[in-house]
């Protein structure tokens, strides 16, 4: 063997300019690892004596692969781990786990004992590590040039007669690089995301190349004073290595299809298991999404019911203050009859207002509260609708309002409570009739569209701003009069109209221009029989 001294040559490069060059691919350092672990569970499972050269990253989580798997060897391997002096220094020896079936002997060959003195310092805490008593695994420490080309690459080669394979990571200069400010951004987190060059071989022709690869390195790592000898100990044949007793007359092995099937497999099912654990942090993170959403959802409704209450709170403490006012005035020795009238009636309108409060914030409270959806009826708005507006007629006519209604009598029934549908026409025509002066319109019509029926109630009375309409339907709401009349009232009365329709499958529309009147227009589900 010739150990001339050369430069030793990248063994990526060595791989992929090989005759049948392996397809490189991005990867991460996980799936090395997995690869790794891939190939070492293999040996061990099926007993596989074998040569092994590695190199693999710093840090205690890839050397416990290697005494990983050193504790679980029941057959002779001999393992070359390649190591460049950075890593070496301040290298901990590794101890027998405590599954390992046969103890562990941890050696560096005497060659090495002249190697740098990060080096020396790993060979004598290799040779003096607990229990390292036994045969089955000899871990060799090879010290690596600090120019070798090998810095910059990983890899794992197994040789043995019916099974050989090689798996190598290459990270490329470019991955030390800083990110470039012009780059695709795309490009620049690919490159964070897949940061090594790796590939992985069965071929003889190119594992060979890469071993030769690695005796270079060797020679090139061993300092002047070791003899031609010395270093030729340390490097080995190819042809030899996966040649035994019963194929020495038969020509070299090739690789057996059944580890290699089993090697397949064992990926396949790893993937499989990959992709079962990927599916259960998809669905855990999907019911977080929705329990963030259901939080928020809940967290916007305690909003609601706080603004509620604060809301409630002040309308109720209007009228009191109101009412003790007039009180105290009462109570003054020179008021005058005229004066003890009004404030009487000021008492009499206030307590009216605050029990309208106090039943409408019950009514709304009680329809909010339903859990359950209740059965519909079938209700004819021609038996429900005139009886409603006969009541309304002597308060049109004392105030010159002309009240009108055509609900035709062909009209299906809708799907709504009695009880529901009665306060729905109250509450709009009582707002109609309120908001429309002296001598004013107002109308209830009603006709078919589609499956649902649509029911109108339009006056020509003062109208609603464009900037109040999106409002109209909040609790407590109450639209700007800009004539400065008085349009008391709990602001509750729309927002009871829009709870009611939503749980009957209902909807209600309004469209307004002040001083033109107000329409608003209902559409309720034609009852159909289930």
């Amino acid at each position: 063997m010739d150990l001339s001294p050369c430069p030793d040559a990248s063994l990526y490069e060595l791989a992929i300019d090989s005759e049948s060059a392996p397809q490189a691919l991005k990867i991460s350092p996980t799936t090395f690892k997995s690869m790794v672990e891939l190939v070492f569970n293999l040996l061990i499972e099926q007993q596989i004596p074998a040569t092994i050269w590695l190199k693999l990253p710093k840090g205690e989580i890839w050397q416990a692969e290697i005494q990983q798997f050193c504790g679980a060897a029941k057959v002779a391997y001999s393992i070359y781990s390649l190591q460049t002096p950075e890593a070496t220094n301040g290298h901990k020896p590794p101890h027998k786990p405590p599954y390992a079936a046969e103890p562990i002997a941890w050696e560096l060959p005497p060659s090495l004992e002249e190697s740098a003195d990060g080096l020396e310092l790993a060979a004598a805490e290799l040779a003096t590590a607990d229990n390292a008593t036994a045969d089955n695994a000899m871990l060799h420490v090879l010290p690596l040039s600090p120019d070798s080309q090998l810095k910059r690459e990983y890899f794992l080669l197994v040789a043995a007669p019916e099974f050989y394979g090689l798996v190598l990571a290459h990270r490329p200069r470019s991955s030390r690089q800083k990110p470039d400010p012009k780059a695709n951004p795309a490009d620049e987190a690919l490159e964070q995301k897949h940061p090594l060059l790796g590939l992985c071989s069965f071929e003889t022709a190119t594992l060979k190349r890469v071993l030769e690869g690695i005796n270079r390195a060797i020679c090139f790592g061993q300092p002047e004073t070791q003899s031609s000898d010395q270093i030729a100990s340390l490097l080995l044949n190819w042809e030899t290595l996966i040649t035994d007793s019963t194929t020495a007359t038969r020509g070299l092995p090739s690789l057996n299809p059944l580890l290699l099937g089993n090697l397949l497999t064992k990926q396949i099912q790893r993937q499989e298991d990959l992709w079962r654990s990927s599916a259960v942090y998809r669905r855990q993170a999907e019911s977080a999404t929705l329990l963030r959403q259901s939080n928020d959802d809940l967290m916007h409704a305690v909003r609601q019911k706080d603004e509620f209450i604060k809301t409630m709170g002040q309308e109720l403490r209007t009228p009191l203050t109101t009412m003790k006012t007039a009180l105290s005035l009462l109570n003054s020795p020179s008021l005058k009859p005229p004066q003890r009238q009004r404030y009487m009636d000021m008492l009499s309108q206030e307590c009216d207002r605050q029990s309208a409060l106090i039943t409408s914030v019950l009514d709304l409270v009680q329809i909010e509260n339903i859990s359950d959806p209740a059965p519909m009826e079938a209700l004819r708005l021609a038996d429900l609708v005139p009886g409603i507006v006969s009541t309304y007629q002597p308060l049109a006519q004392e105030r010159g309002i002309m009240l009108g209604y055509m609900i035709p009598e062909d009209l299906p029934p809708v799907s709504c409570l009695n009880h529901w549908l009665k306060q729905i026409v109250i509450n709009l025509l009582h707002n109609s009739i309120k908001f429309t002066p002296n001598g004013g319109q107002v109308w209830v019509r009603a006709k078919q569209q589609g499956d649902y029926v649509q029911i109108e109630f339009r006056d020509t009375g003062v109208g609603i701003a464009s900037a109040d309409l999106p409002r109209i339907f909040d609790r407590f709401y109450r639209v700007r009069i800009t004539s400065g009349e008085d349009f008391s009232g709990a602001g509750l009365g729309l927002s009871i109209v829009q709870q009611l329709l939503l749980r009957c499958g209902g909807s209600i529309a309004v469209k307004s221009k002040v001083n033109e009147g107000s329409a608003f227009t209902v559409l309720l589900p034609v009852y159909k029989k289930e």
